[in-house]
């Protein structure tokens, strides 16, 4: 590190750490395999899948009617939420990112709800979010971010 800092006399420091960091520690791309506001699932949790039969246990419980998602659990493995049920339409989850931190895979998602004086369906929803992402050894860790204004 002393040796990158001391040959670049016209970069910041701190913009070789980032850059050097970041070549460490790739952040992990992930694909949606389905999202939506009707599930089976009830309950509001985070699930991650890392095989073929959880993945077939899952989306049973999830979508016994639906088409399952073909994932590649050789390469990939399944992350998501479900909120649970929600007493009106209008109520969404969304996997925003994925990264690495130490052994760590973190999840970071937004959840939304219908704003204060918001016309919504009066409906039991189910919101859901599955994605695939690379195979991860480590803890999954699923962390809620602020939804960003518009």
């Amino acid at each position: 590190m002393r040796w990158l800092v001391g040959c670049a006399t016209n970069v910041a420091p701190y913009v070789i750490l980032a850059a050097v960091m970041s070549a460490q520690t790739p952040v992990p791309s992930f694909t949606d395999v389905a999202k939506g506001n009707s599930s089976q699932q009830q309950d509001a949790k985070q699930v991650t899948v890392r095989t073929a039969a959880e993945w077939n246990t899952l989306w049973k419980s999830h979508a016994p009617t639906a088409k399952m998602p073909t994932v590649d659990f050789t390469k990939h493995m399944v992350v998501g939420i479900f909120l649970g049920t929600k007493p009106s339409d209008g109520h969404q989850v969304e996997i925003v990112g994925v990264r690495t931190q130490e052994k760590d895979l973190i999840v970071e998602y937004v959840q939304r709800q219908p704003g204060r004086g918001t016309m919504a369906a009066q409906i039991l929803t189910e919101p859901y979010h599955l994605v695939s992402v690379p195979k991860h050894a480590g803890t999954v860790r699923f962390i809620h971010v602020p939804a960003a204004s518009k």
